[in-house]
């Protein structure tokens, strides 16, 4: 866990005096770390559970709620361990276990199998299957199913849909096996899981649900979703009404989400046209809003630097604004190359209006999801309004998105994908870090050439150069993306800030660094 007093060691060890003093003391920040095993009581729970803390000697410790369920013991109905944020270690690492998880998350083994998870990653089944357990204590389908049980425990509690409907949108292959896991993971049949749930209300429209994201504070909201504000594409993304919203493209269909931040959740409403893509669309909007990142360890990382330490005291938290689609963002950091925020959104526009799919919103201005690699494949270069050298280099993304010459994802490979974006003409560093910071999710992702980064480093006393400040910045690792989001923190660009109440549509602000 870096700095902040490691409760897990390398592999599946747990270092069993930092779990129990975890246990004891509630700490919140070490929910979906590990999890704790009761052997007296037979259930599990998360290390901030309000329930009497046990005798040391009865407690086991398990680093995933798969691996608590498969040694037979049940979810503790008080703490509700499967509610608890991710485990920020698949968001830190690029290795197979972490690129595996970040895949399982994403719905692949639902909708492939553990054969397309292990085609996916480049190994063989085997080989994902004893990684895996190993590291977790449960093998792939055993934490695609744990995903599972908690897709229908959150349908179950929050929506009056026909259990038979439930069950299929979690991705359960029969009603039989969903009210059998239901049972043995929450010690209670389906029914009596809703009757219990007080105040449930039917969704506003057909196929949409309110639920609250989970995240470890502390959070700064502000440059996480200002940048996503000032950013917005028109048809795609707007701010409206304090929420962030735009149009999700599916496995199984499209969807729209608001996200809105609140002092200890995200409140998110999504409606989806098949509800089937409930786990996908959930573990996206994390992952957009960094929502299982650990802001303790990356905090006292940044803040040992004397210069970087006033700029975390003063908003500790930030998140790293990411994306819901690798695909659409490798585009959209094209269309941003030398060009202001505001013309690169008008580029954006411009394509999405020609090549997007439209989809109706009753709620708002959204139009459209962004065009697909394959729509854009197809694209006439000479109907694009760009440099000629840009054209080139959309064009050439897209075919390779297109062809699967280059697969960006939950799953990629951060090293070979960064190889492989240098290759495309027109991909430099700027260009890379900031797919790599933003799509790939890689933490560490540095951009010592953009403008808002030199001057921030200007100002506060640090070296001014790339290649000083990449040295200097050696000592921010693995965190450095993160030092991005504080340096450009000292800008007054709207990027740092929530939008104005009252405030709907886009910004038109212009960024110079973009």
């Amino acid at each position: 866990m870096q700095s902040t007093g490691t409760a897990i060691g390398a592999g599946t060890v747990l270092d069993r005096e930092h779990c129990v003093r975890a246990v004891r003391s509630k700490d919140a920040r070490f929910d979906g770390w590990f999890y704790t095993a009761v052997r007296t009581t037979g259930i599990y729970c998360r290390p901030s559970c309000p329930a009497v803390t046990p005798r040391p000697e009865n407690m086991t410790f398990h680093p995933s709620a798969a691996a608590c369920q498969q040694a037979g013991y049940r979810a503790c109905k008080r703490c509700r361990p499967d509610a608890s944020p991710g485990s920020p270690r698949w968001n830190e690492r690029a290795d197979l276990v972490a690129r595996a998880m970040r895949l399982i998350a994403d719905g692949v083994v639902d909708r492939d199998g553990v054969t397309g998870l292990a085609a996916r990653l480049g190994y063989s089944p085997r080989q994902v299957e004893r990684q895996l357990s190993a590291e977790l204590g449960a093998g792939p389908l055993a934490l695609a199913r744990a995903q599972r049980a908690r897709t229908a425990r959150l349908l179950i509690e929050t929506t009056t849909l026909p259990m038979a409907e439930i069950a299929f949108a979690a991705g359960f292959s029969s009603i039989r096996t969903f009210n059998d896991t239901v049972r043995e993971v929450f010690a209670t049949a389906p029914g009596e899981l809703r009757a219990r749930t007080p105040e449930r209300r039917a969704a506003t429209t057909p196929g949409t649900l309110e639920l609250r994201l989970p995240f470890r504070a502390p959070l700064t909201p502000d440059n996480l979703f200002g940048h996503l504000a000032a950013t917005a594409v028109p048809g795609v993304e707007e701010w409206r009404d304090g929420a962030y919203r735009r149009t999700l493209r599916l496995p199984y269909g499209h969807g729209i989400v608001a996200l809105s931040p609140r002092p200890d959740h995200i409140a998110c409403r999504l409606t989806l046209g098949d509800l089937r893509d409930l786990t996908v669309a959930i573990s996206r909007c994390r992952r957009l809003l960094d929502l299982d990142a650990d802001p303790v360890a990356v905090d006292d990382r940044l803040r040992a630097d004397p210069l970087l330490a006033p700029l975390v005291d003063k908003a500790p938290g930030r998140r790293v604004p990411r994306t819901v689609d690798e695909n659409e963002f490798a585009v959209r950091a094209v269309l941003g190359q030398q060009v202001s925020t505001a013309a690169a959104r008008t580029h954006a526009a411009r394509l999405v209006t020609a090549h997007g799919e439209p989809i109706d919103d009753p709620e708002g201005g959204l139009t459209h999801l962004f065009p697909s690699p394959e729509a854009l494949a197809a694209v006439d270069p000479a109907t694009l309004a760009m440099p000629r050298t840009r054209r080139t280099t959309l064009t050439t993304l897209a075919a390779r998105l297109a062809d699967g010459g280059l697969r960006l994802g939950a799953g990629s490979d951060w090293a070979e994908t960064r190889a492989l974006l240098l290759g495309l003409p027109g991909f430099g560093p700027w260009t890379v870090d900031t797919v790599a910071m933003r799509a790939l999710g890689d933490p560490d992702a540095f951009l010592p050439t953009d403008l808002g980064i030199r001057r921030a480093a200007r100002d506060l006393g640090l070296p001014a150069t790339p290649a000083a400040l990449t040295a200097h910045a050696e000592a921010w690792r693995p965190w450095r993306a993160y030092a991005v989001q504080y340096l450009w923190a000292t800008g007054d660009h709207p990027v740092n800030f929530l939008p104005a109440p009252g405030t709907s549509g886009t910004s038109g602000t212009s960024r110079g660094t973009s």
